[in-house]
């Protein structure tokens, strides 16, 4: 039989059923679907092509001569007869193949359940039903089902109407009318809204992650206008503090990285920054989403080669295109399998595309065709074919030749100038040192004996490798003639601090010529011939196959086939990339805008509407609110793809004010919270944590922008912020930092190999390739860090040091104003008491136990060391750590 063929290799399930007829009687129905309903498409064609399909027809693989990928291939059966006696389970070789687990072979990763196995048996029991016309011309490679095309996630997007309420008065956005629909039918509503003081801390840390300071929450607090809250939202969103904060949500997805990954030796990228300050930028100045694409994925499609003599705008889109340069990439990297490398990394940039933007596993596609959603392995290839000509792995850029310097003709002439006003600087330096060394040699000679001093300027007039024996010798018995341009400070020290400062002076004109700035970039080489795209047979670049047109993914389209241009006449390039940035922002894709909605609400809520952000195919979460999902969408792309637009209906709905606290019937009916009848209790983010305890201690330096702050192993091992000064393993004398050290996370170099430690605890995230969704995990890590690290440990000091500057001699006065930093709220009379007992207390063991401190200029007495203590206390809350 077909199932037992010596080397055949099936992808049936591996599976001990301990008879083939008690399952058949005991099968359930489907949930939700009565067992005469269960369809070939809907039902069996998932699970076989899950776990089936890459032995039994994908690919030309045909295990037993059997193909199970259509209904009417089935019906054919393979080398042993047909694989399904309708109506009968017991004697269909399919069935009996999936029940008594012969097949498949031990290494097969993927097997179907047990509720599977049950499906295919009632499936077969009600006449192996087939509801759809199948192809009989067509590759059943390329086959899509109406089921598969009928997934919501591949439906287009259509404004839903507002839906009806009877709590009328609460909803303050269209956003409210789609929750509270959901809560009311539950027997919910919305909780009230938050004070004042809780509400200003959650939605500063949500636009800047950094926490108000407290003349910012009294000014809100006392604020009586109507739209109090509404210009609360308008100056956050307008703060130049808001792109480092939504800049990292973007970075995250983008993969971004100061290194090239791939192997230990992880090289820096030393030119990486610029596309770190376009994305800050871009969300600052709430450049329109469709056009933020568009010029990461073409922005040197958007200009006219040769690419030099740029504008700041011109030079702005081609920054931009660093997103196509974020995967790890070890193709430069000796030692390693090159084409490999570069085809790995091709890979990671595809899936890095395809999950920030499209929200889809499109990388599953890369050997075969996906196995849960309607993604063709054509498909992989011909996204790979959109991108081949300027990620071109057969005529490959390694890393160290994808800089393209921003220096312009004016630079240059610029640059020339300033170099000759320098060179006439030095030339004067040079006639006068030769005139110094001459008068010096001149004097030291006239204090010799007057019939030597002909033979002693002749021997030193002569070339050093002309001199003959008596002539080395005369001059090493008189080395005070020996005058030279580095020797003329031991003669004349005037003369000497003058030529230096006319080297001093050229230095500092030469400081001034324009500095050249390189981009790390991707374009297309417009001198060669466009590369064939092939497909490669498993994913192996070795066995590359037919070839394959760029195109749009199969399932998007009513066509089996969408070409995008393959060379566009009407550009120097093949315009492959900007057709397809374009599809993608044209406002019919059915995913970018949901996306991207579905992004903006899970970095306010801590959960997106789909809770798996890069994922909206089968195995996905599907939409809690699939209403308000598109209604949001629709809103974006009609407001201009307006980011900070979509964040004013978010913020400024009652959903996004209501209180965090829970109360009883919300957490029997709802205990996950995903109707939103509370807002959700979020944790900081690792860089959060650490920018908000620098503002919070008064250190936080606000400078943008630049080259990223360095990060080197401490002797313990850890990772820390600080420039490298190590010889032979053994650590050299610190390098000062000028309060590099002190600015935002964001701008702390993302070594792939050498995370900052101090926010690995809180998951921070490793870029391998990207992050679509972060972890929150609670772990004892977590709190040994806070208690422990010396980073949190200092910053306490710090906050101690500043509440004695700001309230000295007044424990009460520090105590109040230490509450408010931290919590952004008011100190109560019960824990302002407790705290001036416990610091009290603490005082009166420091003056008896002397601590030894990081800093003794903060804590050089026991009142300054209990305050300390207190202040390190508060930062290791929970009260700080979580934002209500």
């Amino acid at each position: 039989m077909y199932g037992r063929m010596p080397g055949s290799s099936y992808c049936f399930l591996a599976l001990i059923v301990a008879g083939s007829a008690s399952l058949v009687e005991a099968a359930e129905p489907v949930a939700g679907v009565s067992a005469e309903a269960i369809t070939y498409e809907s039902h069996v064609r998932p699970i076989l092509k899950t776990h089936c399909f890459h032995c039994h027809g994908e690919a030309g693989e045909l295990a037993g001569g059997l193909d199970l990928r259509l209904r009417r291939l089935i019906a054919q059966g393979g080398d042993s007869g047909a694989a399904v006696v309708a109506g009968a389970p017991q004697e269909s070789l399919l069935w009996q193949r999936l029940a008594d687990g012969d097949m498949p072979p031990e290494e097969v990763a993927t097997r179907p359940t047990p509720a599977e196995i049950e499906i295919v048996a009632q499936w077969i029991a009600n006449g192996a039903v087939a509801t759809q016309a199948e192809p009989l011309e067509l590759d059943p490679d390329l086959y899509i089902t109406l089921q598969e095309r009928s997934y919501w996630a591949f439906q287009p997007v259509n404004r839903p109407k507002l839906p009806s309420i009877q709590a009328v008065q609460r909803p303050r956005t269209a956003i409210d009318y789609f929750i509270m629909a959901k809560l009311e039918p539950a027997g919910l509503t919305l909780s009230p809204d938050a004070p004042a003081e809780v509400l200003i801390r959650r939605v500063t840390q949500d636009l800047l992650g950094l926490p108000p300071t407290p003349a910012e929450v009294a000014a809100f607090v006392n604020d009586r206008g109507p739209d109090a809250y509404e210009r609360l939202v308008e100056r956050l969103l307008a703060s130049p503090h808001y792109g480092e904060r939504w800049g990292q949500h973007w970075l995250d997805v983008a993969g971004y990285a100061d290194s090239e990954g791939y192997t230990e030796d992880d090289p820096e990228r030393p030119h990486a920054f610029h596309y770190r300050d376009y994305v800050i930028q871009a969300w600052n100045a709430d450049k329109p989403y469709d056009q933020f694409l568009i010029e990461q994925l073409a922005g040197d499609e958007l200009l006219t080669p040769p690419l030099d003599n740029l504008t700041p705008q011109q030079a702005e889109k081609l920054i931009a295109t660093g997103f196509l340069r974020t995967a790890p990439d070890g193709s430069g990297t000796s030692g390693v399998d090159v084409d490999l490398a570069r085809n790995d990394m091709m890979a990671k940039t595809i899936e890095i595309v395809s999950s920030a933007v499209m929200g889809l596993t499109v990388a599953c596609a890369q050997c075969h065709n996906h196995r849960y959603d309607p993604i063709l392995q054509e498909d992989y290839y011909a996204l790979r074919a959109i991108l081949e000509p300027s990620l071109n792995w057969s005529q490959w850029q390694p890393p160290a030749k994808r800089h393209i310097s921003l220096y312009t003709d004016a630079d240059r002439a610029a640059a020339a100038e300033i170099e000759a006003r320098a060179q006439q600087v030095l030339a004067t330096r040079t006639e006068q040192e030769q005139a110094a060394v001459e008068a010096t040699f001149e004097r030291e000679l006239a204090k010799l004996p007057a019939e030597l001093q002909p033979q002693i300027r002749q021997a030193r007039q002569t070339p050093e490798a002309e001199r003959t024996a008596e002539q080395k010798q005369l001059l090493g018995e008189h080395p005070t003639v020996n005058v030279t341009p580095s020797s003329l400070y031991l003669y004349d020290q005037a003369a000497a601090d003058q030529l230096k400062k006319l080297a001093d002076e050229a230095a500092a004109i030469r400081a001034t010529k324009p500095a050249e700035q390189f981009v790390r970039a991707a374009w297309e080489p417009i001198d060669q011939p466009l590369p064939p795209t092939h497909l490669f047979h498993r994913g192996d670049y070795k066995q590359a196959q037919h070839e394959v047109k760029p195109r749009t993914l199969t399932v998007l389209t009513s066509a089996q086939s969408s070409p995008l241009a393959t060379d566009d006449p009407h550009l120097p390039t093949s315009g492959r990339r900007l057709a397809f940035a374009k599809w993608l922002t044209s406002g019919e894709h059915p995913l970018v805008a949901r996306v991207i909605v579905n992004r903006v609400w899970l970095n306010h809520f801590g959960r997106g509407l789909v809770a798996t952000p890069g994922d909206f195919g089968a195995l996905g979460e599907p939409p809690t609110h699939p209403e308000l999902l598109d209604w949001l969408a629709a809103e974006l792309v009609d407001s201009g793809w307006s980011i900070k637009h979509l964040q004013r209906q978010i913020l400024l709905s009652s959903t996004y004010r209501q209180s965090s606290s829970s109360f009883g019937r919300g957490a029997e009916i709802d205990q996950a919270n995903q109707l939103l009848w509370r807002m959700p209790v979020r944790r900081l983010q690792a860089e959060q944590l650490r920018d908000t305890t620098l503002a919070i201690s008064g250190e936080l330096i606000s400078r943008a922008f630049g080259p990223p702050i360095p990060v080197m192993p401490d002797p313990v091992g850890q990772f820390v912020i600080g420039i490298e000064n190590s010889s032979a393993g053994r650590p050299g004398e610190v390098i000062p930092m000028h309060g590099e050290d002190l600015r935002r996370s964001i701008y702390v170099q993302v070594r792939r190999t050498r995370p900052l430690s101090v926010l690995v605890p809180f998951d921070y995230p490793r870029m391998e390739p990207n992050c679509t969704l972060r972890s929150q995990s609670t772990d004892s890590t977590q709190s040994l860090m806070m208690v422990n690290s010396q980073f949190v440990v200092s910053r306490g000091e710090q906050l101690a040091a500043r509440l004695m500057r700001e309230a000295p001699h007044d424990l009460a006065a520090q105590i109040q104003r230490g509450w408010q930093l931290v919590y952004s709220a008011p100190c109560p009379p019960q824990a302002l008491q407790a705290a001036q007992e416990f610091i009290e207390q603490q005082q009166t063991h420091f003056a008896t136990n002397p601590l030894e401190t990081s800093d003794k200029s903060v804590a050089a007495t026991p009142a300054a060391e209990a305050l300390a203590s207190w202040c390190h206390a508060l930062l290791s809350s929970n009260r700080f750590l979580y934002i209500d």
